[in-house]
């Protein structure tokens, strides 16, 4: 599982001249799933979202977490993250989870980041042409990888 996270003062998501999901201070989180993904890499994002220290304190020092900052997060499944850009310059997405295992994992990452939070997350609609809009604090943008943990 792949995560590029992204500090922000707000985020959206819309979907056919709609916006479905809106949030003000916090992280916005892409999230790319392969066949392999499992539990185990699910708790692991999920822990390293919620408890990285990418908002600054009193003294202006990146020490809080999104929990600290009592912020919000916006989901949105990106399977791009796993392209393979070896041969070519057409990128390959054979990596990425298809649809029948990719949404139950992406709906068990919801559920992880809810739980783990303790609020509710916005999310992006799977699937759907979703334009994303943003505004970067920082900016501040973090990628992780299950499988490396790192």
């Amino acid at each position: 599982m792949r995560v590029v996270i992204q500090r922000v003062q707000q985020a959206s998501v819309t979907v056919d001249g709609q916006v479905i999901s809106q949030i003000q201070q916090g992280l916005m989180v892409l999230v790319g799933i392969v066949n392999e993904d499992s539990q185990a890499d699910i708790e692991w994002i999920s822990s390293k979202i919620i408890n990285m220290r990418i908002f600054e304190d009193e003294e202006g020092v990146m020490n809080k977490s999104v929990i600290d900052k009592g912020g919000a997060i916006l989901l949105v499944s990106q399977f791009t993250l796993h392209a393979s850009t070896k041969k070519g310059n057409r990128p390959s997405y054979i990596a990425a989870a298809k649809p029948e295992i990719a949404i139950p994992l992406y709906e068990m990452v919801i559920k992880q980041l809810t739980n783990d939070l303790g609020a509710p997350i916005q999310t992006g609609q799977f699937g759907a042409d979703m334009k994303v809009a943003l505004v970067n604090d920082g900016p501040v943008t973090i990628m992780l990888d299950s499988k490396n943990k790192e």
